[in-house]
């Protein structure tokens, strides 16, 4: 009871002392712009929010992160661990690897567009055409001619007469369909071992009329020791990376 009553009269002071009022604070930073230097950095704001959402698919589309991650997925299926390793350290690892990669490139980026547009010694447009110098040259050293043949004649463009001349909406199409081709025959060859201890497994237990058990599940540990034995996580990594050089 003293307690209720405590709390009534702290409720009624806070009424009679106008302290229950609450005031809502109200946002009023948005207004037009005064000066053509104002529409300016709205604009760049605009585009710099645009490259920040549009970031995960410049990664995905421009970078060796598609092959490795088709190959690591390829890999899960042909062991037949199903979630193990889980998909969020698949992921962790094809990010931490694509930085290794792209490293020498990113190094370039920085030295002959961001640095110097920091600096001031550069425009925006410039560092821009800088920045995709190195990112062009690695998608173009990773590219088919014949993927990119292929988009030239959809676009009915004039055939260009170097790889320099190649656009770059027709380079990040072809890039992208030569590493999944790429990613596919790697992943083809991890397959064939696991795919010839399953049928050894699925015959022996046919052969003892264990036709009830499933292949999948014996063979898992032969897969397993195969893996480990040939060391399989070094020789497939050391064979993702080789392949970008």
């Amino acid at each position: 009871m003293k307690k209720k009553t405590i709390v009534s009269m702290l409720i009624g002071l806070l009424v009679c002392s106008g302290a229950w009022a609450v005031t809502v604070p109200a946002f009023d930073f948005v207004k037009p712009a005064g000066t053509p230097q104002e529409v300016s950095l709205t604009l760049q704001l605009v585009f710099l929010m645009t490259i920040l959402s549009l970031g995960p698919a410049f990664l995905i589309m421009m970078t060796s992160f598609t092959r490795i991650a088709v190959v690591l997925s390829f890999l899960k299926q042909a062991l037949g661990t199903r979630d193990i390793p889980p998909p969020q350290l698949v992921v962790g690892l094809a990010l931490f690897l694509t930085a290794f990669i792209m490293m020498p490139v990113w190094e370039k980026i920085n030295t002959q567009a961001l640095q110097p547009f920091m600096s001031r010694e550069i425009t925006q447009e410039t560092a821009f055409e800088r920045a995709a110098e190195p990112l062009r040259d690695f998608m173009l050293r990773q590219t088919r001619e014949k993927d990119i043949a292929l988009f030239v004649r959809m676009t009915d463009k004039p055939r260009p007469n170097s790889p320099q001349e190649v656009p770059t909406s027709i380079l990040i199409p072809a890039f992208v369909i030569s590493e999944l081709k790429t990613s596919f025959i790697i992943g083809f060859v991890l397959y064939v071992p696991f795919l010839v201890i399953d049928m050894v497994v699925a015959s022996i237990l046919m052969s003892m009329g264990m036709m009830m058990l499933p292949p999948v599940l014996v063979s898992l540990p032969f897969k397993l020791v195969l893996f480990v034995l040939v060391d399989g996580w070094y020789l497939v990594v050391q064979s993702l990376v080789e392949s970008f050089r």
